[in-house]
């Protein structure tokens, strides 16, 4: 008997590996494997999204005004450019969606997030990876992969899962080597946990330029990952395209709230941040000083590190190991780094608990 025959670019994506949530035997443990806020929600987003409650046989707006015009304060946007979705992965989808297909051709970096490979996959394009430059972004190296053919270039900054961070300059350098008919993709989920000098100007690109995109997300700073709130910001055009194949709702009405709330816990956001960097610095210090054993902390910029494994001790090994100690991290094998675990900076207690944890583990 015949049966329906999925298409060939779709078997071909290998599907995404979310950060584990529980231990192999299921004890509890500090979850360090998918970069969420260790501080929790602003408690006025949480009041916010309780107090949808009394709305759950309702529909959300699908237009989703209040939150666009939210933003659109707060950044100061045109409010009419704004796209969403359910997490800025939607985005990331509906831009793929509406600029590429069978024969068009999708650039990302080598240890570039995941979602890039299946948006591009999942449209029929042909996916394209640039060198990496010691685990960061290389603009050279994107530029001569770009063809007549190439119709996205996706880069995130920080990147994801290294942590790295592309200068200002690079950012437009790379956007004004590319041709007008590419869209240049800049997804900015981590741009909170830069430091004020290291905006990237995107942004200001979205502003300005009629191809480029900038994402963003509510899942990290502002501690609303379940909620799944995601947005984008590009030329009119650009968003008019991408609107056409958007699902009719995204998250819902208390997600929505909830993050018009977030957007002004000014204490929460700071907060986090100044705990972060301070951390982040602390526990890359802690890996350099075991760099005897072959431990190696990537530079970043984000809400946590990414530790190369290069000495006796093994990436896997020390996942394992960690697991049983009580923390659980994210170990890379599917993004081609096996001898990498990328560890959310957590509370205090939790990153000074792992660090000692690692250092019994390899044994400095």
């Amino acid at each position: 008997m015949n049966a329906p025959v999925p298409k060939p670019w779709v078997m071909a994506i290998a599907p995404y590996i979310p950060g584990r949530a529980t231990t192999d035997s299921g004890k509890k443990a500090a979850k360090l494997s998918s970069n969420e806020n260790p501080f929790g929600t602003p408690e006025v987003a949480r009041a916010a999204y309780a107090g949808a409650a009394e709305v759950l046989e309702r529909y959300p707006d699908a237009s989703a005004h209040d939150l666009r015009e939210a933003l659109a304060a707060h950044y100061d946007l045109d409010a009419a450019r704004i796209i969403y979705g359910t997490g800025s992965d939607e985005v990331l989808h509906l831009a793929a969606g509406a600029y590429a297909g069978p024969g068009d051709e999708v650039i990302y970096v080598r240890y570039g997030f995941a979602v890039y490979d299946i948006a591009a996959r999942r449209v029929g394009a042909t996916p394209v990876v640039a060198p990496d430059k010691d685990y960061a972004t290389d603009v050279d190296a994107i530029l001569a992969l770009v063809t007549e053919r190439t119709r996205l270039v996706f880069i995130a900054n920080p990147n994801n899962p290294t942590g790295t961070y592309t200068p200002k300059a690079e950012i437009a350098r790379l956007h004004a080597g590319l041709p007008s008919h590419v869209l240049l993709v800049i997804d900015q989920a981590y741009t909170e946990y830069l430091d004020p000098e290291d905006d990237d100007g995107g942004l200001d690109l979205a502003r300005t330029q009629p191809n480029v995109l900038v994402t963003r997300t509510f899942s990290k700073i502002f501690g609303l990952a379940s909620e799944r709130v995601g947005w984008g910001y590009g030329h009119p055009d650009v968003i008019a395209a991408m609107h056409r194949i958007r699902a009719p709702f995204a998250f819902g009405i208390g997600a929505s709230r909830a993050a018009i709330a977030a957007l002004g816990a000014t204490d929460f956001v700071e907060h986090s941040y100044a705990h972060n960097r301070q951390w982040r610095a602390w526990f890359a210090e802690q890996i350099e000083s075991m760099g005897n054993k072959g431990l190696r902390a990537v530079p970043s910029k984000a809400n946590f590190q990414l530790v190369l494994f290069e000495g006796e001790v093994d990436a896997e090994t020390a996942y394992k190991a960690l697991m049983e100690a009580g923390y659980i991290v994210r170990w890379l094998p599917g993004q081609g780094l096996p001898h990498g675990l990328r560890i959310t900076i957590g509370t205090e207690e939790e990153i000074q608990g792992l660090a000692a944890a690692l250092r019994e583990i390899v044994g400095a």
